[in-house]
């Protein structure tokens, strides 16, 4: 008796390269030495590994404003979207600096799975979606069916970037381990 095939499946994920965001914020930091519009200002990039926040602080609104807009740049430039970086409403006054904490979104939250797997159900797609902890496997026996939650989850307005990774459909040379896709893709 044969062993039992495994069906075709992928994982969604949605991950931060934390190097990749240092080298982005370090990039960020020396644009800023450099520009003109900073000279005499207090103005940096501070990035957490151990929270994997990024705190932007400057002498005023505008300017921190201005240097979210330079990181946002700079971490498309490292290959991570501009919405896997969660940055709060309002900007923090403290003495005669403003700053805010932006949050590096690691992982996929509960409210946001169970939107895919909704998602993935409705469509009616011959495929399986489990959760398992902050990713979704999805299993189904059509390889189109699979690519087509993919092109659905990338098309979906989800709030963040998602990877679709650890492929058991690579198996048979099917070339799409790690597609990066988001908001804007």
């Amino acid at each position: 008796m044969k062993g039992e095939e495994k069906m075709p499946s992928f994982d969604i994920v949605s991950e931060v390269d934390l190097q990749e965001a240092r080298n982005a914020v370090d990039n960020a930091s020396r644009e800023v030495e450099s520009r003109f519009d900073f000279r005499n200002v207090e103005a940096s990039f501070e990035l957490n590994d151990a929270s994997k926040t990024i705190k932007v602080l400057s002498e005023s609104d505008f300017q921190v404003n201005q240097l979210l807009d330079i990181l946002r740049a700079k971490l498309l430039k490292r290959g991570i979207e501009g919405s896997s970086l969660d940055v709060p409403e309002n900007i923090v006054h403290s003495g005669k600096t403003w700053f805010v904490e932006a949050k590096l979104k690691q992982g996929i939250e509960s409210a946001t799975q169970k939107k895919i797997v909704k998602m993935i159900k409705d469509s009616k797609l011959k495929v399986q979606a489990q959760i398992q902890g902050d990713e979704i496997r999805v299993t189904g026996k059509s390889r189109d069916d699979l690519q087509a939650v993919m092109a659905m989850v990338r098309g979906g307005d989800l709030g963040q970037p998602f990877q679709f990774k650890n492929s058991a459909i690579n198996r048979d040379n099917v070339r799409f381990v790690h597609v990066r896709c988001g908001m804007n893709a």
